[in-house]
């Protein structure tokens, strides 16, 4: 089965499973030399598939996964924790609501460059059959599979999730 043809199978099975957030990272211009706060603008949404993001007609490559809320002075030991909580403030700026998840640094993938024996990103085709990279150190599995895999989770959580 072609790596489209499973994509748009998972899409059906996925009709009416919610969707997450994608947004973008805007840094205004600044006006009259003052800087003005940078915030994420909504750019559609999509199902998570674990690495994988699909929309109604594209597949992306996860990246950073934030939860929208408030700025608040906080104590970081850490310069990624700062980091996240920009992003996450940045998020509510933009206008999504308090707690939404909102994916960053998305990636557009090529499942038609996949089907022609060439890799885009995490997809690969491994003996003829469309794989994926589930984690950046991790092995190859079949695409069927993973996708089976993420939608069965995705449409029947397990209990507390």
């Amino acid at each position: 089965m072609s790596t489209a043809a499973l994509f748009d199978a998972a899409r059906a099975r996925l009709a009416a499973a919610p969707r997450e957030a994608l947004g973008e990272l805007v840094v205004p211009r600044r006006i009259l030399g003052v800087a003005r706060a940078p915030r994420v603008e909504r750019r559609g949404e999509a199902w998570h598939l674990g690495v994988l993001l699909l929309t109604d007609d594209a597949v992306l490559a996860t990246g950073e996964i934030v939860r929208a809320r408030e700025e608040a002075r906080r104590g970081y030991t850490a310069e990624s924790q700062r980091r996240r909580a920009e992003l996450a403030a940045a998020a509510r700026r933009g206008g999504f609501a308090e707690g939404e998840t909102v994916h960053l640094g998305w990636r557009m993938l090529q499942p038609a460059v996949v089907d022609a024996g060439s890799e885009s990103g995490p997809l690969a085709v491994v003996g003829g059959v469309p794989s994926v990279r589930w984690s950046s150190a991790g092995g190859l599995m079949t695409l069927e599979a993973y996708l089976a895999d993420r939608v069965a989770l995705l449409l029947d959580p397990p209990r507390g999730a």
